[in-house]
């Protein structure tokens, strides 16, 4: 905490820029701790809150375009790539979409607050092609929020950082051990939810050869999608297949036969999403539901037709 402070001190400004760049651009680097600190010290002759908060939101700006402008670029594909080097569940890519489709644009003025939604729901953006000025709106006014918050916080409470700072410093070495051993666990706590999280996705899969061939001789029961209606819209989807409610997944089997055979997909990767329906159907007492492999992009990779 002491040599966070001596840096604060020395690079204020640019030290926050940054830490907002670098955690916006997708690294497991926390700012809040720089921003908390930045907020204490603007109390004592440090930068003002005026300008914390402008550079904030510059660096969170020039990132989250990157991310906007690779959406626009790579369409929603860029939502599987950035869930795959997220330290968070696979399941991002179908909470982002039934955020952004409640809330639209305005969901990101909160998007910051949200663990693994900022970088996903500026992606996004752009994979809809939301016009770039309202984008820029919205980012601009969740970023100020989220600096906002942190920086009056550690101008607020600068007392209780300077005890925490006193106490650190007077560990030495071991306060510095301390906040390094801290930083750890927490990653290795996110990667082993990670790591639990894709054990439990362990499914057989159906290619989409062998699906097209299923779909050939009518073997299959039931096709379903569970992606959002957002991505639905964008990409189209298979021929045949069923959209369901996520949030009442018995409703949409309700009399159909348990024996045949069904195939569900989604966007997400390793199938996540798929997945999670796939084993809420066997309870329900479906006995042969199967993830399709790849979900929609490998259907379209494949050059097979969509229905839009």
């Amino acid at each position: 905490m002491e040599h966070l402070i001596a840096l604060v001190q020395q690079y204020g400004l640019g030290l926050v820029f940054i830490n907002v760049l670098a955690l916006q651009a997708g690294l497991p680097l926390p700012a809040y701790p720089v921003l908390i600190v930045a907020g204490a010290y603007a109390a004592t002759g440090g930068s003002p809150l005026w300008q914390l908060v402008s550079v904030g939101i510059a660096a969170a700006l020039v990132a989250d375009t990157g991310w906007y402008t690779a959406g626009r670029r790579f369409g929603m594909r860029i939502l599987g790539l950035l869930c795959r080097v997220s330290l968070s569940p696979d399941t991002c890519v179908r909470q982002t979409e039934s955020i952004f489709q409640r809330f639209g644009p305005a969901s990101m003025l909160f998007a910051k607050f949200v663990p693994g939604f900022a970088s996903v729901a500026t992606a996004l953006a752009g994979a809809l092609r939301l016009n770039y000025l309202k984008f820029l709106l919205f980012d601009a006014g969740g970023a100020g929020l989220w600096v906002g918050v942190a920086v009056t916080l550690g101008y607020v409470f600068r007392d209780a950082i300077g005890g925490v700072v006193n106490t650190l410093s007077s560990l030495g070495r071991y306060g510095v051990m301390v906040v390094i051993a801290g930083f750890v666990a927490w990653i290795v706590f996110k990667w082993w939810r990670r790591y639990r999280f894709i054990k439990q996705l362990r499914m057989d899969r159906v290619s989409v050869d062998e699906l097209r061939e299923m779909m050939k001789g009518n073997a299959v029961q039931a096709l379903v999608d569970v992606r959002s209606a957002i991505t639905q819209a964008g990409t189209g989807k298979i021929p045949g297949a069923r959209a369901i409610d996520m949030q009442n997944i018995a409703a949409g089997f309700e009399g159909m036969p348990v024996d045949g055979e069904v195939i569900v997909y989604c966007a997400c990767p390793n199938e996540a999403t798929a997945v999670k329906v796939a084993q809420r159907l066997q309870k329900l007492g479906f006995k042969r539901i199967r993830p399709l492999l790849g979900g929609i992009d490998a259907w379209i990779d494949a050059g097979f037709e969509v229905e839009r």
